[in-house]
């Protein structure tokens, strides 16, 4: 499906029925797979053969999706995850183990920081943050021998900074190491960052691409593109033979199109058991056949939105790249031409007290800790996203004490407008 535009893969990709089978993809919702012999079962082990025989590491449904999001990527391989998190953690821990240390974005989700700074540190892996708008010289100070990602997203949850991902991934290749980008802001209807440079992309599917709020759930997509074995010695986990399955190099074995994912599902999910179910997967598919649609609709209502703040005189500041003043319009108009997403973050004047009390206000949009799903939601990320990061964290994520996110469902824009410019009575 890789010649056919996004619209077309959205609705078609990932599963094709044969003569007399279901039209849509089958929920094969089973943990186990029954086989005629034990040498069948034994070379699935061994990684000899392709096929399933434990739901824990692969599942016919799932695959069908994880094909799709694939194809929407522009990756050669992909696998989906129990949540976004779990996608973020495989990626990284599938290269970078005791010892090592990776580049990561400062202006990223406040739990993929805590994920990075705090849990990964505990396995000794260490970070180094940067600013997403550092001069090249800061960005290649940020670089050690033993570096083995460069981490960062293409808009940035919720301080809505856009990712230069071109100059990222320039900054990753000088360094001999790959560049992952968390797309789920974006989804690869509004960026593919392979084609920026990006070698391995991640989502939480629980957003835009499942877009209802009813399965938690997340992906990894990878390029193909990256060489593992021209770095070789920073990868050994990929580069040198695995003893738990009969000393298979994955690099070797699998190529370029297929180490990264066998690995990662060979090893990370057999031991940690992230799965996303065969439900779950379902659900995602019927979110993915109607995301080319929804979100335009989502980038429509927040366009919207963001100019009706940017003028209110309660609001001291919008975010939204949309918006030809923005910081990141530029940056959005190279990576992101059709638009953006459905999330607009602003400021009032009156700092947390006055964000509690717009809130509070609020009939249409709901306080809700999700965000990029139909209906309209919104929170104040430092009190609860973003809660155990400290001021100064935050700050330097681009995140004010009184920021307030607003995720844009797919309701008329003018209603959306007039419940906001009703709650923010209550500031004035």
């Amino acid at each position: 499906m890789s010649h056919y535009r996004p619209e077309t893969i959205c609705v078609q990709g990932g599963y094709t029925p044969g003569n007399g089978e279901p039209r849509q993809i089958p929920i094969v919702q089973s943990t186990t797979f029954k086989y005629a012999t034990s040498e069948e079962m034994g070379k699935l082990f061994d990684l000899e053969a392709s096929g399933y025989f434990y739901s824990r590491l692969q599942n016919p449904t799932c695959d069908y999706v994880a094909a799709k999001i694939a194809a929407l990527e522009g990756g050669a391989a992909a696998m989906l995850t129990s949540s976004g998190q779990a996608a973020n953690f495989f990626s990284l821990f599938n290269i970078a183990t005791c010892g090592d240390h990776i580049v990561s974005s400062s202006s990223i989700y406040g739990g993929t920081f805590n994920l990075i700074s705090v849990t990964m540190a505990k396995m000794g892996i260490e970070v180094t943050f940067v600013s997403p708008d550092c001069t090249a010289e800061e960005l290649d100070a940020a670089f050690r021998p033993n570096t083995k990602a460069v981490f960062g997203e293409t808009i940035a949850n919720p301080a809505l900074t856009v990712l230069d991902i071109q100059r990222f991934a320039a900054a990753a290749h000088a360094h001999g190491v790959p560049l992952i980008i968390d797309n789920t802001f974006a989804t690869p209807v509004n960026c593919r960052p392979i084609e920026w440079g990006a070698d391995i992309v991640t989502h939480s599917t629980t957003k835009y691409m499942d877009g209802h709020g009813v399965a938690v759930g997340g992906a990894i997509v990878d390029s193909g593109k990256f060489d593992w074995m021209a770095h070789r010695e920073k990868f050994p986990g990929l580069c040198t033979p695995d003893e738990s399955y009969h000393g298979i190099t994955y690099a070797e074995k699998f190529g370029l199109a297929g180490a990264f994912i066998t690995k990662c599902t060979a090893q990370l999910m057999r031991d940690f058991g992230c799965t996303q179910s065969p439900q779950s997967a379902f659900y995602l598919n019927l979110g993915l056949e109607s995301l080319h649609v929804r979100m335009e609709r989502h980038c429509e209502n927040a366009q919207a939105v963001a100019e009706f703040l940017e003028k209110h005189p309660a609001v001291a500041q919008v975010s939204y790249c949309g918006l030809p003043g923005d910081k990141y319009h530029a940056l959005a108009q190279k990576y992101l031409p059709k638009g953006s997403c459905g999330v607009v973050s602003f400021e009032l004047k009156g700092g947390r007290e006055a964000a509690g009390a717009f809130m509070g206000r609020l009939k249409l949009a709901a306080i809700e800790t999700h965000v990029a799903d139909a209906r309209t939601c919104c929170l104040n990320p430092a009190t609860s996203t973003h809660r155990q990061m400290s001021d100064e964290q935050l700050s330097g994520a681009g995140i004010p004490a009184g920021l307030i996110r607003m995720s844009c469902g797919l309701e008329h824009k003018e209603d959306l407008i007039a419940d906001i410019r009703q709650a923010l009575e209550a500031v004035v």
